[in-house]
């Protein structure tokens, strides 16, 4: 019968064992075990074990590493039930021991997507300029339940919308000062919806920002880019074609027909 001839604690990781038998004839290291098992299994010096008592031992050593590596995981932040496991067959986890770490981690409480969910959203509401619509999609990606998903995006008032899309608008529209305000609107609505606000979120923020439009920086921008194009055609033409080059590239960029005439007016007629 072959007996544990010596039980010695690994130099980098001591919670782990290493576990060395004889059979008579000498020593050797046979394999290692958590503190864990050792412990269930009361392993000592000069204790027998057979080859199914030594199978066992080594089943469940890799169960604890699996287990272990999902509580590592988990250490540094919450988890859906898909995240942990994906991450455990990354590791070439067995299947029938994922399913095991999973019951396991459920009776304890951390899987719980629902209290994820929750607490996902409200980090997201806090730290990331994204609406309730991006933020389900991030969960539903991360393999939390659409109707757990749905619930926990409740926590995404409307008057918590509007406050978080009016920051990003003015934010945003500060970096295009150079563009007509319609279509710096226009490329606000299209962030906006894009990052996942609703859209009568989004209409009431353009709502709201056509009030503060600034004629004299409108002008500002249309001199700009009325500038830039007239160096751009006026080395491929001039006159009446020159005009309406003119006139087509500064409506589709925004700017109104009256505001492009008068600009027009005193670039080229004076």
């Amino acid at each position: 019968m072959t007996k544990i001839s010596r039980i010695t604690t690994q130099k980098k990781r001591h919670d782990r064992f290493n576990i060395f038998l004889s059979d008579g004839q000498g020593e050797r290291y046979a394999f290692s075990v958590d503190e864990s098992v050792l412990v269930d299994y009361r392993l000592h010096k000069d204790m027998e074990l057979d080859e199914a008592t030594i199978t066992a031992l080594i089943q469940k050593d890799t169960l604890q590493k699996g287990y272990s590596l999902a509580i590592n995981y988990l250490s540094y932040r919450m988890r859906t039930k898909k995240e942990i496991r994906d991450y455990l067959q990354t590791k070439e986890v067995d299947e029938e021991h994922i399913t095991k770490i999973m019951d396991k981690l459920a009776a304890q409480g951390l899987t719980d997507d629902k209290q994820f969910a929750d607490a996902f959203v409200r980090t997201r509401i806090s730290t990331a300029a994204k609406g309730p619509m991006l933020v389900q999609q991030e969960l539903l990606e991360k393999g939390v339940d659409a109707a757990l998903a749905a619930e926990a995006v409740e926590q995404y008032t409307y008057d918590v919308q509007f406050d978080k899309a009016m920051k990003l608008a003015i934010k945003k529209r500060n970096t295009g000062k150079n563009k007509s305000f319609r279509q710096q609107l226009q490329q606000l609505q299209g962030t906006l919806t894009q990052k996942g606000f609703t859209r009568d979120v989004v209409q009431a923020v353009s709502k709201e920002l056509q009030d503060e439009k600034d004629d004299d920086a409108e002008w500002e921008a249309l001199v700009k880019q009325g500038e830039k194009l007239i160096r751009k055609y006026q080395q491929k033409t001039s006159g009446y074609e020159l005009r309406q080059k003119l006139k087509e590239a500064l409506y589709r960029k925004g700017f109104t027909m009256d505001a492009i005439n008068e600009f027009l007016e005193h670039e080229l007629d004076n």
